[in-house]
């Protein structure tokens, strides 16, 4: 097997994923991921905790970028305006490949556990978003309903961005999201 061939982690997702679409998340194993990768189940297991994680291995890096993206901010920006920014650095991270999102959305859809993993790191993701925002001087209360409102901007405008007919920029959708929830808030 060729396990010291480079790009074995993108080989390793690119098998799960397509493994899972064909099986069924549960009917996978971690054996039958690695043989498609071309690698050892060893090797997988340096790549990856588990095969959860072939879907989420990316959550520890957007959180670090969404941060990072609060950090620029002049603190005088609102605590909405903040998460907006922060929504404008989930979607370049996550919204280069759309066929890519809509195939893992399918498949953490078709698992409960999978569905539970997805709320969890979202959940992990705001209480990190709120936590930094008490940071910039902004109370609890609001920190943390911007914080939300931001992961549920993202869910809804996520799910519209993977089941669009048309081709549709996530940033764009999140976007028309945050103004739609804007113009609710506002009695429209």
């Amino acid at each position: 097997m060729g396990r010291w061939k480079p790009g074995a982690g993108d080989r390793l997702r690119e098998a799960a994923l397509s493994l899972y679409l064909e099986r069924g998340f549960e009917q996978t194993m971690v054996a039958d991921i690695a043989e498609r990768a071309g690698v050892t189940a060893r090797t997988f297991f340096r790549y990856f905790a588990d095969k959860r994680e072939v879907l989420f291995d990316g959550s520890s890096a957007l959180e670090e970028k969404s941060l990072a993206a609060l950090e620029e901010l002049p603190t005088t920006t609102s605590a909405l305006d903040a998460v907006a920014a922060v929504l404008e650095t989930v979607a370049r991270t996550v919204g280069g490949d759309r066929e890519l999102a809509r195939k893992r959305q399918a498949v953490i859809m078709a698992n409960a556990d999978l569905r539970e993993r997805e709320l969890i790191k979202l959940t992990s993701l705001s209480a990190a978003l709120a936590d930094r925002l008490r940071q910039r001087g902004i109370g609890d209360i609001e920190a943390g309903l911007a914080a939300e409102t931001g992961i549920a901007v993202f869910r809804v405008a996520f799910s519209r961005w993977v089941t669009a007919t048309e081709d549709h920029d996530l940033q764009d959708v999140i976007r028309e999201t945050l103004d739609r929830l804007r113009a609710l808030a506002a009695g429209g």
